[in-house]
């Protein structure tokens, strides 16, 4: 155990199974743990991140935790956005805007964390998934890696302005429509190419090409990489927008959404009406 309270090895309760998080030395390996589900995001799983990003700036526990590690269980999905059969519900304003507003608060907080982050993406890395993998530093994908925001062929909603604007800042306007618009998937290689990836790792080596990428992190100076993060993220601050409320509620309160939502559960095609 060293002096801070920490053993080499630990695993931390986060309140779901559904999230495995571990201490090894100066990395924290966070796994979303669905895999029967393609890592599929509930309520649980995104409070449980909160609470992984919230420990690993914990000083006085947490301190010599230098990279903060995601990854799948399974080899089909990183993660496969948010499980759909939780709109089911969605019947509001408040419904709309307090999901939009989870997704924001999450997802920004990973983003902020002030350790840095790597996303290890086998398989798909769809939707909320997308997001979550946007909001790292550095994005390791196995050739299989697939990223997609399939939206508009699929439920008919919309984005956080800031998972938007995360997008924009990677891609680019022009990238950011021909993805959304067409709800196409890029893979690999395209996402390396577009700047989605920063590097593409045989599926059997990614694991531990992770491991050796924070290994060499963590051995450099902790204030420098800290500071090196937290000054990029102020510089993209101002494609953070404000409140964009009316444009959720005209997705998420439409009938089209609605609609959306059946025709998954229902393994059918949706039915789209434009209301």
């Amino acid at each position: 155990m060293s002096d801070n309270g920490i053993t080499e090895q630990a695993r931390i309760d986060l309140g779901t199974p559904e999230l495995v998080f571990e201490i090894d030395g100066p990395i924290a390996w966070l796994t979303f743990n669905r895999p029967e589900a393609r890592n599929a995001m509930t309520w649980a799983m995104y409070d449980g991140l909160a609470r992984a990003c919230d420990w690993v700036e914990q000083d006085q526990q947490a301190e010599r935790v230098r990279v903060l590690v995601l990854k799948g269980a399974g080899d089909r999905a990183f993660v496969a956005g948010t499980d759909i059969r939780q709109f089911q519900t969605f019947d509001s304003a408040e419904d709309a805007l307090n999901y939009e507003s989870r997704m924001s608060t999450v997802i920004g907080r990973l983003e902020n964390v002030h350790r840095p982050t790597i996303a290890l993406i086998r398989g798909y890395a769809v939707g909320g998934g997308a997001a979550l993998a946007l909001a790292c530093d550095i994005r390791l994908c196995a050739p299989d890696a697939q990223f997609g925001v399939p939206i508009a062929r699929t439920l008919g909603n919309c984005l956080s302005m800031s998972t938007y604007a995360r997008l924009v800042d990677l891609l680019g306007p022009a990238r950011t429509k021909d993805l959304i618009f067409t709800a196409r998937m890029i893979g690999a290689e395209e996402a390396r190419l577009a700047g989605l990836a920063n590097e593409i790792v045989p599926a059997e080596q990614l694991e531990s090409r992770g491991r050796e990428l924070a290994t060499t992190i963590a051995g450099h100076a902790p204030l420098t990489i800290q500071v090196t993060k937290q000054a990029i993220s102020r510089l993209l601050a101002h494609r953070r927008p404000v409140n964009a409320d009316d444009l959720i509620l005209r997705c998420y309160l439409s009938e089209d959404f609605k609609e959306g939502v059946r025709a998954f559960v229902e393994k059918r095609p949706p039915q789209w009406q434009g209301r």
